[in-house]
């Protein structure tokens, strides 16, 4: 059976064009027009990935993300935020509220295709790795539970803070350029701006609590995990 995308998209035409293309490129596809609608698919139907328009009637995107992510059973799931809003204090507040990724309108339906398949790979990468499980004094991530956890406390992580967390204590030491990060993370190069790398970055320090200083900047480069011996 197909994986399947939700598409929460208020405008019909916008979402059937998003449909056509996912089901070209193989997934199943449902489609919410708001975000009630969202919820009742979502706990029964398990998407893979969603697909969210922030300009929704009643209940907005941002706030549909926000019970998306305070939801243990949805948490999990991929959030690649649409939106007309192109100002970067918007795109930073869709990624401080736990989005993958973020596309402005109007967008390309392909590349937006090529994002979805990027988030996805890096997920099956993180499931299929055969080292499970590291640490790092109090701090320990298990790819099998996809479970970060600070002196046995759970952390509630995003797909990609999890990636960005991967990698980093797979090379601890080692510095990690920005557009290292992009590519290893994202998936692509060019197409997302490395502030976004400082954007989730911050945000998963402040989900370390005191552990986030391990996750050092390196000025004008980008970050190194550094966990004290």
């Amino acid at each position: 059976m197909s994986e399947k995308i939700l598409i929460v998209e208020d405008e019909p035409d916008v979402a059937d064009l998003l449909a056509y293309h996912l089901r070209q490129a193989g997934f199943a596809v449902d489609i919410a027009h708001n975000g009630p609608e969202a919820l009742r698919l979502i706990k029964g139907r398990s998407p893979i990935l969603i697909v969210l328009d922030l300009m929704l009637p009643g209940l907005s995107g941002l706030d549909l993300c926000r019970l998306i992510r305070s939801d243990p059973q949805s948490d999990h799931i991929p959030v690649v935020m649409l939106s007309a809003r192109s100002e970067e204090i918007d795109r930073v507040l869709g990624f401080e509220l736990g989005a993958d990724d973020y596309v402005v309108k109007p967008f390309s339906p392909r590349e937006l295709v090529l994002r979805i398949k990027a988030i996805l790979r890096r997920r099956l990468a993180g499931q299929n790795s055969d080292n499970d499980y590291l640490q790092a004094g109090d701090l320990t991530l298990d790819r099998s539970r996809h479970e970060v956890k600070v002196a046995d406390r759970l952390v509630e992580c995003t797909a990609t803070e999890f990636k960005l967390l991967t990698i980093l204590m797979e090379r601890q030491g080692r510095v990690q350029g920005r557009d290292r990060l992009l590519s290893d993370v994202w998936g692509y190069d060019s197409l997302i701006d490395t502030r976004t790398v400082d954007t989730h970055m911050r945000r998963l320090r402040d989900k370390l609590g005191p552990y986030g200083r391990w996750i050092e900047t390196v000025r004008g480069f980008g970050y190194r995990f550094a966990a004290p011996r």
